[in-house]
């Protein structure tokens, strides 16, 4: 009697199928590796920036930006093809803490505070930079407490909701804030901040920064854009134009986003404070008279 197993069809078809799966799941995490990557280019470069070596600050800031490029790509490549889990979510908040959190924290200081000139007085330049450690530390703890909210609310509640079914992100995310200060720094062609007041303005920018990530102001998430779908020639068109002008005008282009988005959170907020309509007034109490009859 043979004891040969019968043959099933397709299986090794089935196994092919399954080594695929697994390599798909890997693609997400190939993309957040090179986000981690980018993250510990920019802090290496923003240690090694000085006042003679200024394109060290541009690299890093640079580093800044291809990792939020990267960021976006590793999301959206997971939801279309299915391949979201529990390990990426963990390794792209860790990745996110680094790239987006120790890295512009610490570029953030070093570009706006580090390279005061002495001609002020000691005091001051000590107490300047000593505030700026402040505002980056913020920046930092700010952007971490935002990905820990992020990942352990279900539904969370903006302070201004707009319109049922709106994709938006509660407080601004953590990429944004970063892409603010790589943007500027960018802007500026790594040169960095000598005059006491500029600096005393990237402090509270940047402690602007960090209330916007613990808000729960909202900020629009562009989730509701769906790529695998056709689109018009005027949105093709409109892409590759942005495309074109950030490869030729990167400084000023990246500048005005980055600080458009920043704004579009507070613009939002302040529409909706002018636009609320006051709660309508209780009912009045019943007098002794009329709860008798």
């Amino acid at each position: 009697m043979s004891t040969q197993q019968p043959h099933l069809p397709g299986f090794e078809e089935i196994r092919r199928r399954r080594r695929r799966r697994k390599g798909m799941y890997l693609l997400p995490s190939l993309f957040t590796s090179v986000n981690i990557a980018a993250g510990f280019y920019a802090i290496v470069q923003a240690m090694q920036g000085t006042a003679s070596s200024v394109w060290h600050f541009d690299n890093a800031a640079k580093a800044i930006g291809f990792a939020i490029l990267f960021d976006g790509l590793d999301g959206r490549i997971a939801r279309m093809t299915n391949t979201t889990s529990d390990f990426g979510r963990e390794l792209d908040s860790l990745a996110d803490v680094i790239t987006f959190g120790v890295a512009p924290a610490l570029l953030a200081w070093a570009w706006g505070f580090s390279l005061l000139p002495d001609a002020a007085t000691l005091w001051a330049k000590t107490r300047l930079v000593q505030v700026g450690m402040i505002a980056a530390f913020l920046f930092l703890i700010a952007g971490a407490s935002r990905l820990a909210r992020f990942n352990v609310q279900v539904n969370p509640q903006p302070s201004n909701p707009g319109r049922p079914g709106k994709k938006y992100f509660v407080g601004m995310p953590i990429p944004a804030g970063a892409g603010v200060i790589a943007a500027t720094v960018h802007f500026s062609n790594g040169e960095p901040l000598e005059v006491w007041w500029w600096s005393a303005i990237w402090a509270a920018m940047t402690f602007a920064l960090a209330f916007l990530m613990v808000s729960t102001w909202r900020f629009y998430s562009f989730k509701d854009i769906d790529l695998s779908r056709r689109h018009r020639i005027r949105t093709i068109t409109l892409i590759a134009g942005l495309i074109a002008a950030i490869r030729f005008f990167s400084q000023y282009v990246l500048f005005f986003i980055a600080l458009t988005y920043m704004l579009s959170g507070v613009l939002l907020r302040l529409r909706w404070i002018f636009r609320r309509h006051p709660s309508a007034p209780p009912p009045a109490a019943y007098t002794e008279a009329q709860q008798l009859q």
